[in-house]
């Protein structure tokens, strides 16, 4: 399977709405120095996500370089209800590799939706990516960049805002976007 059009389609959409509108204000620096790892996973099930999963923390900790993986799983998880129950079975796996506070697992869907939202409610577009992802944090470096930042708090409100000023149809429009380059 080729994994270009995929990587290119998660790339822009980093570059385009996670940098591009500031929603995390931590990712340009790390994209400029090329430390974000585009890996994509052929699992097709589960279980090998979870491997996947654990090869991939085992190479970001031993390899400095890379600041942050995401794990790009386009054939499994694709229901997201499917995709949110996954998410304790990674975080469980994280704690059984003694890796709790050490890494942390952020989550991006085509179909995220926050709870007490509705599908397709603009604030959604916060976390929605062009495929699910498993997004790989370094924490220490994580909390290092909100200690540096005034108001990190306020992030995720800012982004709720903006979104809901540029509008549904804008955001869907720079999602879809994301497969054109």
């Amino acid at each position: 399977m080729d994994h270009d059009p995929i990587i290119a389609a998660v790339r822009n959409w980093v570059e385009t709405l996670v940098v591009g509108l500031n929603l995390c204000p931590f990712a340009k620096r790390e994209l400029v120095k090329n430390r974000v790892r585009f890996c994509v996973s052929d699992a097709i099930d589960e279980e090998h996500l979870l491997v996947d999963l654990e090869n991939e923390l085992a190479l970001l900790k031993q390899d400095d370089a890379i600041e942050t993986s995401l794990l790009i799983h386009p054939d499994v998880l694709q229901d997201f209800f499917d995709f949110n129950q996954f998410l304790t079975r990674a975080e469980t796996r994280l704690r059984q590799l003694k890796l709790k506070g050490v890494f942390q697992i952020a989550s991006f869907h085509p179909d995220y939706q926050f709870g007490g939202t509705e599908l397709d409610d603009t604030e959604n577009y916060t976390n929605k990516s062009p495929y699910p992802v498993l997004h790989l944090i370094r924490e220490a470096s994580l909390d290092q960049a909100i200690a540096n930042y005034p108001d990190a708090d306020l992030i995720p409100e800012r982004n709720i805002e903006l979104l809901e000023d540029l509008g549904r149809e804008k955001m869907r429009a720079l999602l879809r976007g994301c497969f054109q380059h």
